[in-house]
């Protein structure tokens, strides 16, 4: 897996063997970055990274100088790989986060400009994401919200959602918090 862009552009993250993670293709992260550079600034934006696994997005976020990104996943080998890979690289605007989720969101008191959530292709509860995303209120006015799923897969929720978008078998679904949305 490379970084495919910014100050980190073109350096590689080899995992070691038995995190179980499914990072972003190439093809994709590229589509998805270069539509989210038409759309957003990122200086100054905090972005939450959920489901992190390899930390992969994270580094695309933080290589193009995003303010901060904090990255959440349940597996203890994810989690330590992040913080190696962020160490190797310099990097200190980014928190490392051992957790449920589902459980982060239920108690997060931060509000993000951009959450980025890549579920296992396979987890039922990944149409809960948004509604408690939303309900939870931690999403900044006019935030960007991304939830990456199996392009087969229609998210339920589709009141949250204004695009989705394609490449190949891995499509990300953009939902958006109102302007001075202060629920």
């Amino acid at each position: 897996m490379r970084i495919i862009g910014g100050k980190f552009g073109g350096r590689m993250i080899t995992a070691p063997p038995g995190i179980p993670a499914r990072p972003t293709t190439d093809f994709a992260k590229s589509g998805l970055f270069n539509l989210l550079l038409n759309e957003i600034d990122f200086e100054g934006k905090k972005v939450l990274d959920l489901f992190a696994g390899l930390g992969g997005i994270s580094m695309e976020f933080i290589s193009r100088d995003v303010e901060s990104v904090t990255s959440v996943d349940a597996n203890f080998k994810s989690i330590e790989f992040i913080k190696e890979t962020a160490t190797k690289f310099g990097i200190k605007n980014l928190k490392v986060v051992r957790m449920d989720c589902f459980k982060f969101l239920r108690r997060c008191e931060e509000k993000y400009d951009l959450i980025f959530a890549d579920p296992p292709f396979d987890l039922e509860e990944t149409d809960e994401l948004l509604p408690l995303i939303f309900e939870r209120n931690i999403l900044q006015p006019n935030g960007l919200v991304i939830i990456e799923h199996q392009s087969k897969r229609q998210l339920k929720h589709r009141e949250h959602i204004y695009s989705t978008r394609t490449y190949g078998n891995c499509s990300f679904s953009f939902g958006k918090s109102a302007m001075g949305d202060e629920r």
